[in-house]
C-alpha cells in the first residue's frame, strides 16, 4: 500500500497566541499548506505523575508527505511545552486529486 500524500498534523497548544503562532510560521515556511486553529478545548490529563486539568488550544495543519517530518520537527522548536507535546500525524486517506495537488504545491518550496 503506497504513503498517504496528505497528511493532518496536530498539536495542542496552551494559548490561543501560540497555536496561531505555530500556525503562522510553519503556513509562512511552506512546511503546510493550511493551518486551523480551533479552541479553547478543556482536557483531563496525567502529567509528572498527577492528574490535571487546563485549557488548550488545537492547531491542525494539512501538509505533505514530503514534508511531514520537518514540520514536525519544527512543531516542537516552536512549541511552549518543553519536553514532549502532543503532535499526531494522520494520513488523509482520501481527497480531491485537486486538494491533494493543491497541498503538495504548496509544500514543494519547503522541499
Amino acid at each position: 500500500m503506497a504513503e498517504a500524500r496528505v497528511w493532518s498534523v496536530t498539536t495542542t497548544t496552551p494559548t490561543e497566541e501560540d497555536a496561531r503562532e505555530i500556525a503562522r510560521t510553519v503556513v509562512a515556511e511552506r512546511l503546510a499548506a493550511g493551518a486551523e486553529v480551533t479552541g479553547p478545548a478543556w482536557s483531563v490529563f496525567w502529567h509528572l505523575d498527577q492528574l490535571g486539568e487546563g485549557q488548550e488550544w488545537r492547531v491542525t495543519l494539512k501538509t505533505s508527505a514530503a514534508v511531514r517530518d520537518r514540520l514536525v520537527a519544527r512543531i516542537l522548536e516552536l512549541h511552549p511545552w518543553a519536553g514532549g507535546p502532543e503532535i499526531i500525524a494522520t494520513p488523509v486517506a482520501w481527497s480531491t486529486e485537486g486538494y491533494v495537488d493543491w497541498v503538495e504545491k504548496c509544500t514543494a518550496a519547503a522541499q
